[in-house]
């Protein structure tokens, strides 16, 4: 298993014992980075890698240009595995380890305030209409969408350490009001499609109009089930893999709007 593209390009990745784990291919690999490349979405970008096995989504993002990425997955080994190839890459100082399974690691950011924050729809995928050169896969679009990104992520001061399955953070006001603005969620294809809607709606409050999650899973699965502020806007398969691209939808930001005009005419009155 190796990085395929930038700084890190050829670098060979621990991954972690055992059977557990399935990586993505470099195939499937080459062209999801290529659409998020199209999409802007990579420069800069807080990262969550979700199900991240030995990271390779997460560092093949870091190769490309993100700030910051944050590993989950409720193995030690795969914990142990992401924290090696983290070190041996040197982004240590940009790189977060979660040993939780992934719903508890989301209800626990939940609980920190994080909330959809609502900016413009820029235009980066609008409409769907994206050209990318690889072949092999067939393609499904139409959905509307939008990524470009501004900013980049704080960057954070270690590796969390991680110590009988649990991980001590390295700052304890880091989440405060944290955004991410890539997501790769890679669960196991046993996971049944309830429990994957469920991770799905738990991460709403940690996105933002412009945040793009990108869900694997096997293709001869039903597409998932989106929770009501989320919707795919692209969807692109590769022999039995499935790729599905989601962001928040246009009523989030259009609900969203609404009430910070109600907020704002509050605060007016009250000045």
């Amino acid at each position: 298993m190796r990085i395929i593209a930038g700084a890190f390009k050829g670098s060979k990745l621990v991954a972690p014992g055992g059977s557990n784990t399935r990586p993505t291919s470099d195939r499937v690999k080459e062209s999801l980075f290529s659409m998020l490349d199209g999409y802007g979405v990579l420069q800069a970008a807080n990262v969550l890698d979700l199900f991240a096995g030995s990271g390779g989504l997460g560092f093949e993002a870091m190769s490309r240009g993100a700030a910051e990425v944050d590993f989950v997955d409720s193995a030690i080994a795969s914990a142990r595995a992401v924290q090696s190839n983290a070190q041996k890459l040197g982004i240590a100082h940009s790189t977060r380890i979660h040993s939780s399974d992934v719903v508890s690691f989301l209800s626990s950011q939940r609980v920190l305030g994080l909330h959809a924050s609502v900016h413009r729809r820029p235009e980066g995928h609008a409409g769907g209409a994206d050209s990318e050169g690889h072949a092999g896969g067939s393609d499904s679009e139409g959905h509307a969408g939008g990524a470009e990104h501004a900013g980049g992520a704080q960057l954070v001061s270690g590796l969390d350490e991680v110590q009988d399955g649990q991980v001590l953070e390295a700052r304890s006001d880091r989440d405060e009001g944290r955004i991410f603005d890539l997501v790769f969620m890679d669960p196991p294809y046993p996971l049944g499609e309830d429990a994957v809607t469920q991770i799905l709606r738990r991460l709403v409050g940690l996105l933002d109009m412009e945040s793009i999650v990108v869900v694997e899973r096997a293709s001869r699965a039903p597409e998932p089930t989106m929770p009501a502020a989320l919707e795919v806007f692209r969807s692109k398969t590769f022999g039995e893999t499935a790729l599905y691209f989601v962001q928040l939808t246009a009523e989030s930001e259009e609900a969203a709007d609404v009430a910070s005009g109600v907020g704002a005419t509050a605060a007016d009155e009250s000045a």
